[in-house]
């Protein structure tokens, strides 16, 4: 069974910084591609950024330049670096990973982590 856990959320102020991290552990072959969504109060889940293989990465245009998206393969993790921190980041913070088990291909999600930014 594959599990995906996310840490790092929290309250934070306006211009502030968090890293959020997402380990994924179980039985897998390997992972193509890892990254995390967002869903903020009354809203739709969205994708914040996207790393597949070692460093294709893709950004949603709103943090483009805050935030950065990175990798350990060897520790099957993801994380999210988040700076200069405003309101409007303020949401559940998701990770997802497509990868490969003895079940075959999947998408697997987190359970969230929660990011305030407020003053």
């Amino acid at each position: 069974q594959v599990q995906l856990v996310e840490s790092g959320g929290g309250l934070v102020q306006p211009g502030g910084s968090l890293r959020l991290s997402c380990v994924a552990s179980g039985e897998i072959y390997s992972i193509y591609g890892m990254g995390w969504y967002r869903q903020a109060p009354g809203k739709q889940r969205e994708l914040v950024a996207s790393i597949i293989g070692a460093s294709s990465t893709t950004y949603k245009d709103s943090v483009k330049g805050r935030f950065t998206i990175s990798r350990d393969n060897a520790k099957n993790t993801v994380y999210l670096e988040m700076n200069s921190l405003k309101p409007e980041d303020t949401a559940d913070y998701y990770c997802n990973a497509d990868l490969v088990t003895s079940t075959g291909p999947g998408r697997y999600w987190g359970q969230g982590t929660q990011v305030t930014v407020s003053s």
